[in-house]
């Protein structure tokens, strides 16, 4: 154990002298942002960061913001080129331009705006070309034109420095302000004075592109095109570093980065990386790494990258990240298959051949080509101190840089040294395996082993000597050798009915010395006491339903692993078990070749994969920028309505300072008829932005978070009054989330549902109340009145229904009575005409008798007859004179007639006897013959009769008796 900790010592310095950096091996990832993408000039001349993660680009067309999603423009007051900017304490964009200089600061609802600081100049300084500079030192910010120096205090006053001659740059180092001029050199200002450094004579005649702080008050001062020098307060002397790469380029400007290196933008030759030993680490120039050659200015934002603006274009660098490219930029081209590190030299293996650089602490040229190893590279391994190629071609063992076939069956897949046999080596083809042997120092092919023929790409060997070798789409085989080892002497195949989970996408790897095999659910280990394949305990919490597809181990036992969906480290704990590492290489997915994956372990800290394009190097001793903590911020809050119009345009400011939250007293009240509202949101996180997702929720509105999205825009429409707090967070590639960032606003209820429309509806709900009851009142006594007259015409129309009733029945009473009369007076009347008429016939039939026997007298001749007879006539004119009859009749002819005898001898006290009763027969309506007969006289006397009563009734000519008698 304590030899493997030395060895592992001694292999992790040997390295580290050996890959100081990426940057030897390959690239670092770039990305380019062309004119049209940020829509602006081709020219970017300052970049610079504001604390929130901002970046703000002096661009030909004004000032450029990019909030890692969407670029945005800002221009100036006269619409000219911005030259150079810095940003304060404050936030506020001070602007260098040409011919003006101000500063940028965000005004109503937060959007920026530009304010001119030179148009406060007295009239004869105002008239100047260009504002070159512009630095912050404490309160007083400093403006370098190519006449004049203007320092802008804080209480509004501009003091002007007037130089003697044009000053061609200004630089700013530590609180102090340096100025080059040609005929004097390189000087700086004190007290308003502009004062030569010692020996600037030196410098006279030269243009200073850029000046940097060193120890002990020393500088670094770079010049356009006579080289780098030292300034140590008292001699100017070149740097001592190595300035071959600089002999034809012509500096333009330079940084000192964090990790104390130095970055320098060229006019014609690109971006280079010094050392501060002055060794180059890096040169990107157009065609590799870059899209144009020119840099105009150099910034390293919060993340350690790098941004340079173009001549035509900005560049974005990933040096914060411990992942570099290797393509055929470098000289690499073809999909990346396999890699090793042999001491210095590093092979890399594509489709395309075998690849070959020399690695030393500088930075060298690109990869060169293999000769005699065009086509598909398999595999590169170093077995028993060869270095073996597996190759379409065959087998090839690489020696000073060259290929030497030791083999040409086709196929060849890889290679494995027999532990039992020390001279021998077994490799895998399409066909099988292969033997070869050691002799003479030289690996020579001996003979095809017999008997197994299945294609052999994947095969590690036990303690035991057998063979395991796994097939893609098969299974898996444990192969036994002859002694001789010239023939297969025993083969066995396990699957599905040996405890795997299927016979598909299976590797068998050696790690920690023993073997383990990825299938498409878990990694299984072979159990030799049951002849079976169970899970492996060392993995099973790592790896649930999961297909790994590659394992490598490096010297610290850390295991690096690919699955289709998920690429990592597990990182041996010393107090055992393993930590999963995969955040930093979620940028690798879809990046990675899909094809025969595999990862090379070049030394204790650095991995190579295989991607599409050449291959990606990771180095476990970068620095890893995936924990970085970043922002999401509230870009834009618009309302949507046809009133269209800008709430917020990404900046809260309070007492004077941008802040990152939005102040109590800015929460907008947005009226109901524009109650649809649109937020734009951003991570202020450059790297990986096409992957950065998004969660928002709005509260009072919706009950839970969103999904994660990557869109960067949410609408809301038809909010009902409220208040309500937008909540947005994001999520970058590596996974790490970002603080809550809010934005509180309130939707004010329309007019007919504001307080005081409630009011309002309250006293006229209390006044139609009032109204109602009112009326209601009124209604009621109305309606009572009315029930009144109703119950009173009611009580009316009974009573007079009872009337009519009692009416009704009286007459009916009456009706029936005079109906009973009726009957009784048709009966009275049916009596007395009975009577009328049997007295009629009685008087008639004795009158006949009378007659007769008046007849009989007259001619009878014995008169004791005749005096008989007249004694008999006397006895019947006595009978029929007599009144019993009359007085019959008359009672009942009065309860007929309604007493009309009565009525009529009280109005016609005059009327005989005989004249009643002949008014009376004349009122029963009898003939003059039936008359007669009652009256026993003869019809003239009826009619003498009739005379005498009109007469003494006093009856007109013209009136008829009858009538007359009929209707009294």
């Amino acid at each position: 154990m304590k030899f493997r900790y030395i060895l592992f010592f001694v292999i992790f310095f040997i390295s580290k002298s050996i890959i100081a950096q990426n940057y030897n091996l390959g690239l670092p990832f770039i990305r380019y942002y062309s004119t049209k993408e940020y829509n602006g000039g081709i020219q970017n001349w300052s970049i610079t960061q504001n604390k929130y993660g901002l970046i703000y680009v002096a661009n030909n067309f004004g000032v450029l913001e990019y909030d890692g999603s969407k670029w945005e423009m800002y221009a100036t007051k006269t619409g000219t080129k911005a030259r150079h900017l810095a940003i304060n304490d404050k936030g506020k964009i001070y602007v260098a331009g040409q011919g003006d200089f101000g500063y940028l600061y965000p005004k109503t609802n937060g959007i920026l705006s530009y304010t001119s600081l030179a148009d406060s100049l007295p009239k004869e300084y105002r008239n100047f070309d260009e504002t070159w500079k512009v630095f912050i030192d404490d309160n007083r910010v400093i403006f370098g034109t190519f006449s004049q120096i203007f320092i802008y205090n804080q209480d509004g006053k501009i003091d002007i420095i007037d130089p003697q001659y044009p000053p061609e740059n200004f630089f700013f180092v530590n609180h102090q302000l340096y100025i080059d001029q040609l005929e004097t050199g390189l000087s700086y200002i004190d007290n308003n004075q502009i004062v030569p450094i010692a020996h600037a004579e030196k410098l006279k005649g030269m243009k200073v592109s850029g000046v940097i702080p060193l120890s002990g008050n020393n500088l670094w001062i770079a010049t356009e095109n006579n080289g780098v020098f030292v300034y140590d307060n008292h001699t100017v002397t070149p740097w001592e570093g190595s300035m071959d790469e600089f002999h034809d380029a012509s500096i333009k400007c330079a940084i000192r980065l964090r990790n104390g290196n130095f970055a320098i933008g060229t006019q014609n030759n690109g971006l280079y990386l010094m050392s501060p030993q002055g060794q180059l680490i890096l040169h990107l120039n157009k065609g590799q790494g870059l899209n144009n050659r020119t840099v105009l200015c150099l910034y390293e934002d919060l993340q350690n990258n790098l941004w340079l603006g173009h001549n035509n274009g900005i560049s974005y660098i990933e040096l914060g990240m411990p992942l570099t490219y290797i393509d055929e930029q470098v000289g690499v081209p073809g999909s990346g298959y396999a890699g090793f590190l042999d001491g210095n030299d590093l092979y890399l293996g594509t489709n395309n051949g075998l690849f070959h650089k020399k690695i030393t602490t500088q930075a060298t040229a690109e990869y060169n080509f293999v000769p005699n190893t065009d086509g598909q590279v398999y595999s590169i391994e170093k077995v028993k101190n060869h270095l073996l190629l597996g190759h379409h071609q065959g087998a090839f063992e690489i020696k000073d840089s060259k290929a030497t076939s030791i083999s040409t069956a086709l196929g060849s897949w890889t290679f494995l040294p027999l532990k039992n046999h020390p001279d021998y080596v077994i490799g895998g083809n399409y066909k099988g395996l292969n033997l070869y042997k050691e002799v003479n120092g030289k690996l020579e092919f001996q003979n095809k082993i017999e008997g197994f023929n299945e294609s052999s790409r994947v095969m590690e060997q036990a303690d035991n000597g057998d063979i395991w070798m796994t097939h893609g789409y098969k299974g898996v085989y444990r192969i036994t050798l002859s002694d001789a080892l010239d023939k297969v002497e025993k083969v066995k195949f396990y699957g599905e009915d040996s405890g795997l989970p299927s016979n598909l996408l299976i590797n068998v790897f050696n790690i920690n010395n023993r073997l383990v095999f990825t299938t498409t659910d878990q990694i299984y280990r072979y159990d030799e006491k049951t002849d079976r394949f169970i899970i492996d305990d060392t993995f099973k919490d790592y790896f649930d339903n999961e297909i790994v597809t590659a394992l490598a181990e490096d010297p610290y036992q850390n295991i690096y692993f690919l699955s289709p969906d998920e690429i990592g480290i597990l990182k041996n704990e010393p107090t055992g078990g393993f930590t999963v590492k995969d955040d930093i290489f979620n940028k690798l997915k879809n990046m990675l070749n899909d094809d025969l994956q595999n990862i090379s372990i070049l030394s204790a800290n650095q991995a190579l994969y295989g991607a599409k394009e050449g291959f990606i190097l990771y180095d476990a001793s970068g620095q890893d920028m995936a924990n970085y903590n970043y922002r999401t911020l509230i870009r834009e809050v618009k309302i949507t309505t046809d009133d269209e119009r800008t709430l917020f345009k990404g900046f809260n400011v309070e007492n004077g300072d941008i802040i990152d939250h939005q102040p109590k007293s800015e929460v907008p009240e947005i009226d109901y008829a524009n109650n649809s509202i649109q937020f734009t949101y951003s991570a202020a996180y450059v790297d990986g932005l096409e992957r950065t997702e998004y969660k928002y929720w709005l509260e009072n509105s919706e009950k839970n978070w969103s999904t994660w999205t990557q869109k960067t825009e949410k609408e809301y429409t038809n909010l009902h009054e409220g208040t309500y707090t937008f909540h947005v967070k994001a999520r970058n590639i590596y996974g790490k989330e970002s603080e809550i960032t809010t934005y509180k606003f309130v939707v004010l209820p329309p007019w007919y549902r504001t307080s005081l429309a409630y009011i309002i509806y309250t006293l006229l709900i209390i006044a139609v109340l009032f109204v109602s009851f009112y009326l209601f009142d009124k209604k009621h006594k109305k309606e009572k009145r009315a029930m009144s007259l109703n119950q009173e015409k009611e009580i009316n129309r009974k009573n007079t229904e009872i009337k009519n009733i009692a009416r009704e029945s009286a007459d009916e009473i009456e009706r029936l009575k005079n109906e009973n009369l009726t009957k009784e007076i048709e009966s009275k009347n049916k009596e007395l005409a009975t009577s009328t008429m049997h007295l009629i016939n009685k008087n008639g039939f004795i009158a006949n008798i009378k007659n007769n026997l008046s007849g009989i007298s007259k001619r009878s001749k014995n008169q004791e007859v005749k005096k008989e007879l007249r004694k008999i006539i006397t006895n019947i004119d006595k009978n029929i004179s007599q009144d019993d009859d009359w007085e019959h009749f008359s009672f009942h002819f009065d309860q007929v007639h309604g007493d009309f005898t009565n009525r009529l001898k009280i109005e016609y006290p005059n009327l005989s006897p005989q004249e009643m009763k002949l008014s009376a027969y004349l009122r029963m309506n009898l003939s003059t013959k039936e008359v007669a007969h009652l009256l026993n006289i003869s019809v003239r006397g009826v009619e003498i009769c009739r005379y005498r009563l009109r007469k003494k009734l006093e009856l007109e000519r013209s009136t008829n008796l009858q009538e007359f008698i009929l209707k009294f």
